[in-house]
């Protein structure tokens, strides 16, 4: 059960990020005078209350509950969304996100009281209250190490070690997997020991198939007289002793033969294990270090009273852990900094044609073998002539021709540098860009400040990822027709999805091979070129084996492209050095690994392939045939919610007892599906609150289709009024079950029956 509530948590970790963003994007769409889908809101407010009622999450589904009531008055036209309303919002969404983020160390958090009286406030049309900060957005001094105390019983108990230990940690593990490579070889020679003594074992019953023969000749001669007879006689009896030992000697290399085996199995399945488990103490989503900072550079804008948007992307990248330690203070000065040197007056903003509310946007990516933070900001942007008078006057700036534009914006970073006219608790001592340019230097990188476009400052911190693990997808392939087989690295950061087509799945997009494939809810076709083709060998044609092409499907920006390969191997975090000074195209390598059986192997740059791939003229061409598999029939069912806790909770329910089941986001998504692909689908599982085309939408578009009308439909939604279960039944559904009393054996049960 706690494993099921741990994949429901983290999903709904994704989904109430998602929500929030939603809600957050029209607000300040709000906030700039674009027109804002309130109905999108209220729904996402209500996906939200009952995914944390999924979650058992109760403080969340206060507020929520709440937020919804007041999105359901913006919607209906009776509460205006004015600068107080937006800001109890922007509250109540920083409380539900701290109390998300606190979860492992508060797993029953109590609703917090500001939040929850300033909502109550609008909804009554009292006065809202003043909130006061949540926690004070200053770094906390690291504290002194200190016994843990004793768990309480079920309770996690935590133990803090040092880094460099975890290091060592997994470099032995590492080690290790070399090590028991040696375990191959031994049951490799286990089996020639086993399959030399089956040989022998034939010729002595080859030998023995003639006892017959030399037992009446050793008569005959012991008739004769002959003395012969009495030791061809003996030797009868030696051949005969000789296959009984050899016999136990057989059945005993056998049994070290499967001993050894299941050993191996096992000492391998846990050696991966805890490989993963070391690695994975090492690499950590941004999100773990970073994923506060929004709440925190909202509250300190809301202490000095100013309007404020921020965003955060590509948090999910998984990042050696003390890199991202090591970024942790220099990230936090330099949001700051934003804050004190690119906000400006409502005034001066209206002015410039911008929102009254400052934008600002944390972004982490990796480039290559880079790791690039990029903090942006849409306010004054960098005053050149200020920054030059006041590194003249600071002696920075040395006698002789006016310096460039990049050279007077890389002063910001001199240590003691500041522009500001005061000090106060945000700015003004010079020490925040000096703290990110060290700490970049520190990491072999480099920190650069310039003018973002259209208006604003972009601050980057750019550092090697060299020096960290990194999750590399391993896949084989063969450059040349008879060559053997290479092994290559991709980031897995930029890895997709990993692709099996069958002939189906193929398409021609202008004489190109392309696939067909799922990829946002719709149906999509990407270019499909093989690994062999980009690398450099020249025209292949795609790789077939067992009737399936096999390929990796790569995000480059908004683009998405699909690299087939031989074989799929793993997914490994590895060390990651530099690419190679020589040999290869160096727009096509971002780094080398070292794999277990110390053999290094290219990590590829995702962005470099995607790029060769759209060049085109690179397949031979296509499989002639692909022959389809034939599996066992398994039924089908097709999970329709808005939420994804709610599908993650229903999907792995019905997959634990053997369905196969397809997830649709809303009604019309599922529709598409089903009148696509309705043969495959077996029964239809379906919310009645979605966008775009609700359940009982769904369930009549269904129900008139004579293609669809004898396809099984269970509503399961948390509307239990008895008129909606009236209409739903008399709809045509098959089932409805309310969410409220939620009971997986009912579902199965009844699934069971229609099934």
């Amino acid at each position: 059960m706690d494993d099921i509530r741990q994949l429901l948590l983290a999903a709904f970790d994704a989904e109430h990020r998602e929500h929030l963003a939603a809600i957050r994007a029209a607000l300040a769409a709000a906030e700039a005078g674009r027109p804002a889908d309130w109905n999108d809101v209220f729904r996402r407010a209500h996906s939200l209350k009952g995914a944390a009622r999924a979650v058992d999450l109760p403080a969340v589904e206060e507020i929520a509950h709440r937020l919804e009531a007041l999105f359901d008055r913006v919607v209906q036209g009776r509460t205006g969304l004015d600068r107080a309303t937006a800001g109890v919002v922007e509250l109540a969404l920083d409380r539900i996100e701290g109390l998300v983020a606190g979860l492992a160390e508060t797993p029953e958090p109590a609703a917090p009281a500001d939040a929850i009286a300033a909502l109550d406030a609008c909804l009554s049309g009292a006065p809202v209250p003043s909130a006061e900060p949540a926690s004070r957005p200053e770094p906390e001094p690291r504290p002194e190490p200190k016994p843990a105390p004793e768990p309480h019983d079920g309770a996690i108990s935590y133990l803090r070690i040092a880094s460099d230990q975890v290091e060592s940690l997994s470099k032995a593990v590492h080690d290790l997997t070399a090590v028991l490579q040696g375990q191959e070889a031994i049951g490799g020679a286990v089996t020639g020991l086993e399959s030399g003594a089956r040989a022998l074992r034939r010729s002595v019953d080859t030998v023995q198939g003639r006892t017959g023969e030399m037992v009446a000749l050793a008569r005959r001669l012991r008739e004769a007289g002959d003395p012969a007879g009495i030791a061809l006689d003996g030797f009868v009896d030696r051949v005969r002793r000789l296959d009984g030992d050899l016999r136990a000697v057989i059945r005993g290399i056998s049994g070290l033969a499967r001993v050894q085996s299941r050993s191996t199995g096992a000492v391998d399945t846990a050696l991966r294990r805890l490989r993963d488990d070391a690695d994975r103490l090492l690499l950590v989503p941004a999100e773990t270090v970073f994923g506060g900072y929004g709440r925190m550079v909202r509250e300190i804008a809301r202490e000095a009273g100013l309007p404020i948007e921020v965003r955060l992307n590509g948090l999910d990248l998984q990042v050696d852990r003390g890199l991202l330690q090591a970024l942790k203070d220099p990230v936090l000065h330099a949001l700051r900094n934003t804050i004190s040197h690119g906000a400006e007056s409502p005034e001066a903003r209206r002015k410039a044609g911008k929102p009254e509310a400052l934008s600002v946007t944390l972004s982490v990516a990796s480039k290559g073998s880079q790791l690039v933070v990029t903090i942006r900001d849409d306010g004054r942007g960098p005053d050149l002539a200020r920054i030059l008078e006041t590194g003249r006057r600071q002696g920075l700036v040395a006698p002789g021709p006016e310096p460039g534009p990049d050279e007077i914006l890389d002063l910001v970073f001199a240590p003691g540098f500041s522009t500001a006219t005061a000090v106060d608790r945000i700015a003004g001592r010079g020490m925040g860009l000096s703290v990110v340019a060290e700490a970049a230097r520190s990491l072999r990188g480099r920190a650069s400040l310039r003018p973002a476009e259209p208006s604003g400052t972009d601050v980057v911190i750019t550092v090697p990822l060299s020096a960290a693990r990194q999750p590399v997808l391993l896949v084989e392939a063969a450059l040349r027709p008879g060559e053997a087989p290479q092994t290559f690295g991709l980031p897995s950061g930029a890895v997709a999805g990993l692709l099996r087509l069958t002939e189906r799945d193929l398409a021609s997009v202008a004489g190109e091979p392309a696939a067909r494939i799922k990829q946002g809810g719709r149906d999509v076709v990407v270019p499909l070129v093989p690994l062999a083709s980009l690398l450099g060998s020249g025209v292949a044609p795609l790789p077939l084996r067992d009737g399936l092409v096999r390929a990796v499907l790569l995000r480059c920006g908004p683009a998405l492209s699909a690299v087939a390969v031989d074989r799929l191997l793993d997914v490994r975090v590895l060390l990651v050095g530099p690419a190679p000074p020589f040999g290869g195209d160096p727009a096509l390598m971002s780094g080398t690994v070292m794999l277990a059986d110390e053999m290094p192997a290219l990590v590829l740059d995702a962005e470099g392939l995607c790029a060769r791939a759209r060049t085109g003229g690179l397949v031979a061409a296509a499989p002639a045939s692909l022959p389809e598999r034939r599996a066992k029939r398994v039924p089908t069912v097709l999970v329709v919610d808005d939420s994804i806790t709610t599908r993650t909770l229903e999907k792995s329910i019905l997959e634990a007892h053997g369905y196969r089941v397809f997830v649709c986001v809303d009604g019309q998504d599922a529709l598409d599906r089903l009148r696509r692909d309705g043969a495959d689908v077996d029964l239809v599982v379906a919310d009645v609150e979605m966008p775009r085309l609700d359940g009982f939408g769904l369930l009549q578009a269904v129900k008139a289709d004579p293609g669809l009308t004898r396809l099984p439909v269970i509503l399961m939604t948390s509307r239990g009024d008895p008129a909606d279960i009236r209409r739903g039944l008399d709809l045509g559904a098959d089932a409805y079950i309310t969410k409220q009393k939620f009971d997986q054996r009912e579902l199965l049960d009844t699934i069971g029956q229609l099934l």
